[in-house]
């Protein structure tokens, strides 16, 4: 199983900023440890060239050239500088080589990074700069296009699986008209973002949702999937901030609900043989640990499941 990651390349943040940037590094040095056969890659940056598939040139150009306003930085939540443009293409970069070999293996391949989903076409917010996801699969319906004989070519079917407790904004504004990504997010209904866009499924969950409710949530978002749209790759955002001590996540789901919602989509995706690319997207726990022991139980869940399935 083949895994992204760019936590070389890091920002200097101010001293007490909420986001956890050590915990890249940390699940990168225990995933060695623990797991050597994830097999770890170094991921290479995009361009503009693939950040135009979704984004616009001149908040392209800010973000290289370093001239975003203080007020787009704000919206971002990091500051500018060389490493902050630098470390965006990089996870950018992981997630389109994590669809690669996804798409390559007819299996699982991850980003131990990845799913800033509040990126929009114009702007980044909430700690998102660009929108890996989006630019992956855009990509990869360019490199992939399905060629049948006597037909016209058709796009590749791609459908984003975001159980980041946050709404995928971004991505559902990015494909809100395009009728081949289907666009699935299980999310906090009071959580942010205060201004909700309409992905193709969306299910807005209560503060306090526990195990039960949040799994049969998430049956009622793969049976829509399942009932509207055929997928040819799964993007899964694999977020660690439903979990019940996530400080920024308002929901209860305990440790082992996580990993039942680990299991379900790995479930729906090979028993229907959909190549699967897992990003890690949010996790915020009040303390780091159990951050990364949810990230860890997912990777074990997904080496799991690419060792069963593998070609």
């Amino acid at each position: 199983m083949q895994a992204f990651y760019a936590d070389h390349f890091v920002l200097s943040l101010p001293q007490g900023h909420r986001f956890p940037m050590q915990k890249y590094a940390m699940l990168r040095e225990r995933l060695i440890a623990q797991m050597p056969s994830i097999e770890m890659q170094q991921a290479l940056p995009v361009g503009a060239d693939e950040l135009h598939l979704v984004h616009t040139t001149d908040y392209i150009d800010a973000v290289l050239k370093g001239t975003l306003s203080a007020a787009q930085q704000r919206e971002i939540g990091f500051p500018w500088s060389p490493g902050m443009a630098e470390r965006a293409c990089r996870s950018v970069g992981g997630t389109v080589l994590a669809a690669r070999a996804a798409l390559k293996g007819g299996s699982i391949a991850a980003n131990l990074a990845g799913g800033t989903h509040h990126a929009h076409p114009d702007r980044g917010s909430g700690f998102c700069v660009f929108n890996d996801v989006a630019v992956a699969a855009r990509l990869m319906q360019r490199e992939h296009a399905v060629h049948h004989p006597n037909s016209p070519r058709r796009t590749l079917q791609v459908a984003v699986i975001d159980l980041d407790v946050h709404q995928g904004d971004g991505t559902a504004r990015i494909f809100a008209d395009d009728k081949s990504v289907f666009t699935l997010s299980v999310h906090g209904a009071k959580n942010f973002p205060v201004r909700k866009q309409t992905s193709d499924c969306d299910i807005g969950l209560p503060d306090g949702c526990q195990d039960d409710a949040y799994l049969q949530a998430l049956e009622q978002g793969l049976a829509q999937l399942e009932q509207r749209f055929e997928p040819e790759l799964v993007f899964y955002l694999a977020g660690a901030d439903p979990h019940e001590c996530d400080r920024l996540g308002r929901l209860a789901v305990s440790d082992d609900g996580m990993q039942a919602r680990d299991r379900r989509v790995f479930d729906w995706a090979f028993q229907r043989r959909v190549p699967l690319v897992m990003t890690m997207a949010g996790g915020y726990g009040h303390d780091i640990e159990s951050t990364l022991r949810v990230q860890m139980n997912t990777y074990r869940i997904a080496l799991q499941y690419w060792q069963r399935y593998k070609p």
